[in-house]
């Protein structure tokens, strides 16, 4: 269930709100591009409070997360972010957790309204071990300083640092006094253009129901192959083993004459077939770009051609770059 409220940032001005999964947060402040400059220039932050966080404190924390993600983190070091699945039974991404031990918890941000889900899961996996989960996002709002950032980080705040930027764990009621003394303030459209720039995928947007990690390129990032036994796991060692994924993802650079961006599920095809020709695989994420213009990410058919000419939705054309090879 979508439990999502309105960060106090978005009173900030020139704040337009977000829709879909961002809900509840900034889409931008009045200039999407400035702000995508501003944090790839290592400067501002972006309020990430919509999301998930969950955490997981006691003695056998690391030892039974191990046992149920994708992820070996046995022997996570304290500060040290890693990124983790949890899979069905039958190896497709249900979770996906960006996580960081301090030391004596284990702190996860998720995806916006998937924190109850997935802790109606941990919890029915406790059995006799010495842990205990917690929902934590009605007291502490993610928020993220991109990379090259110097700014200074409040005492006593759980900090998540990747080659990315660094994830924030901080109390809701600082959000604000952080916002003033931390500026420029991006959206997540901002965020969103260097991700898909990055080729990085989302739970929600570059998967489905059926999306199983290669497909992704999520082998080695999130998904650990010389570690025990976790749900899923024989899905991931058959197609690793003996197979090929049957999609893959890749980065398109569509037609920058075009007005609208596709939209999430917009059809692929082969230029070739034109518009009204078989279709290939769907859009994932569409965005412009300060530098690249209009890209996209999209997940398509393992056995497109990855010279191929495509199109998108009515017709828009898209030249595809390899993110995970066929």
């Amino acid at each position: 269930m979508l439990r999502q409220s309105k960060s106090p940032l978005l009173s900030l001005p020139g704040a337009v709100p977000a829709e879909g999964p961002d809900e509840g947060v900034a889409a931008h402040y009045g200039d999407p591009f400035r702000e995508q400059r501003a944090l790839a220039d290592g400067s501002g932050f972006v309020d990430l409070s919509h999301r998930g966080v969950v955490t997981v404190s006691g003695d056998d924390r690391l030892g039974w997360l191990h046992l149920l993600l994708t992820q070996h983190v046995s022997e996570l070091p304290p500060g040290q972010a890693t990124e983790a699945l949890v899979l069905t039974a039958n190896g497709h991404i249900e979770h996906a957790l960006s996580l960081v031990d301090d030391g004596t918890t284990v702190w996860a941000h998720v995806e916006p309204g998937t924190q109850e889900a997935l802790i109606a899961y941990l919890e029915s996996m406790k059995f006799f071990y010495r842990v205990e989960v917690a929902d934590r996002t009605d007291e502490i709002a993610v928020v993220h300083l991109p990379a090259g950032s110097i700014a200074e980080v409040p005492d006593g705040v759980v900090v998540r640092e990747t080659p990315h930027g660094r994830d924030l764990f901080l109390p809701r009621e600082r959000l604000e006094e952080f916002a003033a003394g931390h500026g420029p303030a991006a959206g997540v459209l901002a965020l969103e253009a260097l991700r898909v720039e990055a080729h990085r995928p989302r739970l929600g947007l570059e998967t489905d129901h059926r999306t199983i990690p290669h497909e992704l390129g999520l082998i080695g990032t999130a998904v650990h192959l010389q570690k025990g036994c976790y749900r899923g796991q024989e899905t991931v060692a058959r197609v690793q083993n003996l197979g090929k994924p049957p999609r893959r993802l890749v980065f398109l650079h569509l037609d920058g004459s075009e007005v609208h961006l596709p939209g999430h599920g917009a059809p692929v095809r082969l230029a070739s077939d034109g518009p009204d020709g078989r279709q290939l695989g769907f859009v994932t994420t569409a965005v412009r770009h300060h530098e690249l213009g209009p890209i996209a990410l999209a997940l398509v058919k393992r056995n497109v051609p990855v010279d191929a000419a495509l199109i998108v939705g009515e017709g828009t054309a898209a030249a595809q770059e390899v993110v995970v090879e066929p």
